[in-house]
């Protein structure tokens, strides 16, 4: 079904903003910096993981074919040479029918071939008795049977997690080349906006708008500039705004994008022609604005003052924007399928993100719809999109659901 006349599509108007934003220019980061983002270089191996042939295990390293009669009633006794601990090693090698004391993860002398575990042994010092014979290899971690020197570890692109820069700490490297994390500055807008910690008069509200956007901007692993509260005041906008393009790589706003006498943010902007404001073909969300502004050009998305109307259009549009500046592939997050719960209604012609509890296999819509209703998205974990042409899900369908708390994924 096509977009009801006057409304632009969703697709189109992520479109807009993606072919705008370009990936930051990549930088080389100490490793604990660059968590979270994505990597810009292929990575190969300089080194082979393990190192060098270790031990598995605490016991002794000996030659299996030593122990080849060793059992419980006929344990097989050889003398012990010395002590290999993990990263204070002086035996380099044994002789044929020696064993020598080793530490899990010590290297496995020359002439070598098996550890025997302390639990198949009493343990000896100077002499030790083997009452199980060790197969070939038994125990031992063997050079580059995890990584070899010049395997290709991480491509550009991959997203560096935790498990990714433990990787490449273990093959020694200190930094990495990863694009920055995009600066954002957040501006709530609204004349009956009050800091959180006030005392609220009888006609205003507490901004949550601001904390709501700075958090989903952390969340997506960029650096969030929350600005104080904006009045409904054009030339306040504007001069708020010019002062923080200094340090912006992109700006949000929430709020004065509508059709109301006081929407400051389409006010102010609207003349410049740089601009777009419209409605997009979804619920909820439809007010948006995209453009660039001041000298510098920098993106500016202007999403609607709602707040759930906010967060919905944050991951539509600000999310993607944001992974593209990373260099996170791909920019749009993908959606899963699941099972809806209960049914669910859409207005035709619009795309729906109803919120939702998602538990990997089925999915539970909220009952409750309105887009000011900031504890139903506090319960919600994922959002539930019907395409335009759906106006009625089923119980039992199976529906396109996008997780939220991805953290960069």
């Amino acid at each position: 079904m096509a977009e009801p006349p006057g409304l632009t599509s969703v697709e189109e108007h992520r479109r807009r903003i993606l072919d705008r934003v370009r990936p930051l220019p990549a930088l080389r980061q100490p490793l604990m910096d660059a968590l979270g983002l994505a990597i810009a270089e292929d990575v190969d191996a300089p080194i082979s993981l393990p190192p060098f042939d270790n031990s598995a295990m605490d016991g002794y390293a000996v030659r299996a074919e030593d122990l080849a009669g060793a059992a419980a009633g006929t344990p097989v006794e050889l003398p012990v040479v010395g002590d290999i601990g993990a990263g204070q090693s002086r035996i380099r090698a044994i002789s044929p029918g020696t064993a020598a004391k080793i530490m899990t993860g010590a290297p496995v002398p020359a002439g070598a071939d098996s550890v025997v575990p302390y639990e198949h042994t009493d343990r000896g010092v100077a002499r030790v008795r083997v009452s199980t014979a060790p197969a070939l290899a038994a125990n031992i971690r063997r050079s580059g049977e995890d990584v070899r020197a010049g395997d290709r570890v991480l491509s550009q692109g991959a997203f560096l997690g935790a498990r990714q820069l433990g990787l490449l700490a273990n093959l020694g490297f200190d930094t990495v080349l990863a694009r920055p994390r995009p600066r954002v500055v957040v501006m709530a807008t609204g004349s009956e906006l009050r800091d959180v910690g006030s005392r609220l008069s009888h006609d205003a509200i507490y901004d949550g708008n601001s904390w709501l956007m700075a958090a989903a901007v952390r969340e997506a692993g960029a650096i969030a500039y929350r600005v104080g509260i904006v009045p409904d005041d054009p030339r306040r906008f504007a001069d708020t705004l010019s002062d923080q393009l200094v340090r912006a790589d992109l700006i949000v706003t929430t709020g004065g994008v509508s059709q109301g006498d006081y929407d400051v943010v389409k006010e102010a902007l609207a003349p410049i022609g740089t601009v777009w404001f419209g409605g997009v073909a979804m619920q909820p969300g439809k007010p948006q604005g995209f453009g660039v502004v001041g000298e510098d050009e920098v993106p500016i998305c202007a999403l609607p003052g709602n707040p759930v109307s906010a967060y919905v259009s944050f991951q539509a549009f600000v999310l993607p924007a944001l992974r593209r500046m990373m260099g996170i592939t791909p920019a749009v997050p993908p959606t899963v399928r699941a099972t809806c719960t209960a049914p669910l209604s859409s207005p035709p012609g619009k795309r729906q993100f109803a919120r939702g509890v998602y538990d990997g296999d089925t999915v539970t819509p909220i009952p409750r719809r309105g887009s000011h209703l900031v504890a139903d998205l506090a319960e919600a974990n994922a959002l539930i999109v019907t395409a335009e042409d759906v106006t009625h899900v089923e119980p039992g369908t199976a529906v396109d659901v996008l997780p939220l708390d991805q953290c960069g994924h």
